[in-house]
C-alpha cells in the first residue's frame, strides 16, 4: 500500500497546502531568515533532508513536509521563534497577477 500522491513540485507558487512548493523563499511572513534543513542550531529540526527525502527540504528554504493546512513554513534562525509560516502567493492568485500584465 502507498501513500497519498504529492501533487508535482511548483517553482513559485503554492497549491493547496503547499507541499509541492519547491521555491526559493527562506524568509518567514515576519521576514526572519529561515535555519537550514540540516542544522541543528538554533532549534533541532524534526523534519530533516534525511528523514523526509521526497519533501524537497534543501537549503533553508520555505517548505510542508508534514502537509499542514497553513501552507509551507521553516524553523527560524531566531531562537525565540522554533518555526513560522511564509508568504508563498497561490498559484490562482499569481498567474491571475501575470494575466493583467
Amino acid at each position: 500500500m502507498s501513500g497519498p500522491s504529492l501533487p508535482g513540485p511548483t517553482p513559485k507558487c503554492k497549491e493547496g497546502k503547499g507541499v509541492g512548493y519547491r521555491g526559493t523563499e527562506a524568509k518567514t511572513r515576519k521576514g526572519v531568515q529561515c535555519q537550514k534543513w540540516a542544522d541543528n542550531v538554533p532549534h533541532k529540526p524534526n523534519y530533516t533532508p534525511e528523514k523526509y527525502p521526497q519533501a524537497g527540504l534543501e537549503e533553508n528554504y520555505c517548505r510542508n513536509p508534514d502537509g499542514g493546512e497553513q501552507g509551507p513554513w521553516c524553523y527560524t534562525t531566531d531562537p525565540d521563534t522554533r518555526f513560522d509560516y511564509c508568504n508563498i502567493p497561490e498559484c490562482e492568485a499569481a498567474s491571475a497577477k501575470l494575466n493583467k500584465m
